[in-house]
């Protein structure tokens, strides 16, 4: 593991590692236990696409592992003005020990991984979403024991978050059931994956889609950058909403998980979030643990 690009680059061995990593730092940070594992070292943030979670994650995670974040806003740094990517990664390796970057284009990041000498790691592209992946299996499988088995159902577009969740959770032998709207399909590369999967199911039903389901997911309509299409995915979107109807068909002990912010009365209802709070934002929390752990599998000592 040199890089978190995107789900599809990680084996099960090396998300259960992750986890695990997760769960003990989450542990000793509860517990009092200084970790400082990445003491000297310097993790270079780069946002071309706002952020709350990200952003302040990342900066707690590396303080709390004795490291240096530094904020590079599009805006400060020359790439923001026409630098090639290449020649961004190529200076940034001579001064960082780690590379984040939150982009719109995942070619963006690849090139970064290609031409750069540090570790990168995908803080959010238009195309997948790893960091919060990698904390939904860990909040899913505080809450239900394990993944194996376990059925996980998503719901709306066919962003980042699904294609991610899709592959995260066959790679980790979840059954996978998707609902989205036609024109709205998961990436034709996610799907390639996913369909040779007995455990992978796709429809444009979310209440099938939620039957038995052990964890539903959901996201907004419209994301970062969609802003333009908000009315007409309000209405493409408007049968795709969590809410009691669809929770009624899966397991009475089902977990809801958001990836935040959350539209109330959009994706998901106001009774439905309220009502799962703290599920939301125990996922929410562990963005800190399991990117910390990201943080120390690739910046950390061997």
């Amino acid at each position: 593991m040199k890089h978190l690009l995107k789900m599809m680059d990680l084996t099960a061995g090396e998300i259960t590692e992750i986890l695990n990593l997760a769960d003990q730092l989450k542990y000793e940070l509860k517990h009092g236990i200084a970790h400082p594992l990445l003491a000297g070292k310097t993790l270079g943030m780069i946002f071309e696409k706002a952020s709350t979670r990200t952003r302040v994650s990342f900066e707690v995670g590396m303080y709390q592992l004795g490291g240096l974040p530094i904020f590079l806003s599009s805006n400060d740094l020359q790439i923001g003005r026409g630098e090639p990517v290449q020649d961004t990664a190529r200076v940034l390796s001579r001064y960082l020990n780690g590379i984040m970057i939150r982009t719109f284009k995942q070619s963006e990041v690849e090139a970064l991984a290609a031409d750069g000498t540090v570790p990168v790691i995908n803080g959010l592209t238009d195309y997948s979403h790893p960091c919060q992946v990698l904390a939904d299996l860990m909040t899913i499988r505080e809450y239900k024991g394990a993944l194996e088995g376990r059925k996980l159902c998503f719901i709306g577009d066919g962003n980042n978050m699904m294609n991610s969740l899709i592959v995260g959770g066959l790679k980790m032998k979840m059954e996978v059931s998707v609902a989205c709207p036609p024109g709205y399909k998961p990436a034709q590369t996610v799907l390639d994956f996913a369909v040779p999967h007995p455990a992978f199911s796709m429809t444009s039903d979310p209440v099938e889609a939620a039957n038995g389901a052990d964890v539903v997911i959901t996201d907004v309509w419209a994301s970062m950058g969609e802003e333009a299409e908000a009315e007409k995915r309000r209405k493409d979107f408007a049968e795709y909403q969590v809410n009691d109807k669809v929770l009624a068909a899966a397991k009475p002990d089902v977990i809801v998980q958001h990836c935040l912010p959350a539209h109330r009365g959009e994706e998901i209802t106001e009774t439905v979030f309220e009502n799962h709070a703290k599920e939301i934002f125990d996922e929410a929390e562990n963005r800190l643990h399991a990117q910390k752990a990201v943080l120390v599998k690739l910046m950390g000592k061997a």
